[in-house]
């Protein structure tokens, strides 16, 4: 199994790809929906794990938010860093893994987008389920993205897919293995004529078991959509944006 696939896979062309394929739009629909969901006022505490370079952190932290943000890429934190000074806006960067979150009761929100969920092992995508309802005050909200879910990823599962951005190409070739509940893929980056092959793995769960596991976190489903529009979720969305609150 590729289990630590995400310990060398966010670096280099992989991150170039990601900066291209995110607009300033998207970045400010999605705060939105966050600011929203999350009921919270400017002054807030939130937090965002992981974090990527930020774009979310500082478009938050833009609006009055006091934000912290976490993530093992050291690229990426230096790039949030940086952007934070260039837009002399004060946000708390960790360049730790996702689940060495070492704060209690401390934040009003927490969100989790990018498809960044199911990386880890059965026990690991718990564990981190566990420790950000720790960070969090009672009340408080939790707004998780993926595109990962099985409604979502499986009635129009693709071995093959393939995207230009930015110069870069990308081929995506993926495996769903059904015993395990998990997609296995390889990412092909090519880019000026060189190529870059970085294998990845996601744990595809039913809507259903997502959102056991947030209960046995102590974090209660109050609203599940398709999009940050607000559309329902169902069967073949493209994507699943569920929020709960720490009981």
């Amino acid at each position: 199994m590729t289990i630590h696939w995400w310990q060398n896979f966010f670096h280099g062309v992989a991150l170039d790809f990601w900066r291209a394929a995110v607009s300033e739009e998207q970045t400010r629909a999605e705060a939105d929906f966050i600011q929203k969901q999350l009921q919270v006022a400017p002054g807030a505490r939130v937090l965002d794990v992981p974090c990527g370079n930020g774009r979310l952190a500082l478009e938050l932290a833009t609006r009055g938010f006091d934000l912290t943000g976490v993530d093992l890429a050291s690229e990426f934190i230096e790039e949030a860093k940086s952007q934070a000074v260039k837009r002399d806006l004060k946000v708390h960067w960790h360049n730790r893994e996702m689940r060495d979150l070492p704060w209690s009761e401390t934040f009003d929100g927490a969100f989790c987008f990018g498809n960044s969920f199911g990386y880890l092992d059965d026990q690991g995508n718990a564990d981190f389920l566990k420790k950000v309802s720790h960070t969090l005050k009672t009340g408080a909200r939790f707004a998780v993205d993926s595109g990962a879910i099985a409604e979502c990823i499986l009635p129009t599962f693709q071995e093959h897919r393939s995207f230009e951005l930015g110069g870069i190409t990308l081929e995506i070739d993926s495996r769903y293995d059904h015993e395990e509940g998990r997609l296995f893929t390889d990412y092909t980056f090519i880019r000026e004529g060189q190529s870059d092959k970085r294998p990845g793995s996601q744990r595809i769960y039913t809507y259903h078991e997502l959102t056991e596991l947030l209960r046995e976190a102590g974090l209660a489903v109050v609203a599940a959509y398709s999009s940050v529009a607000e559309d329902p979720f169902k069967l073949g969305a493209h994507r699943l944006f569920i929020v709960a609150s720490k009981s």
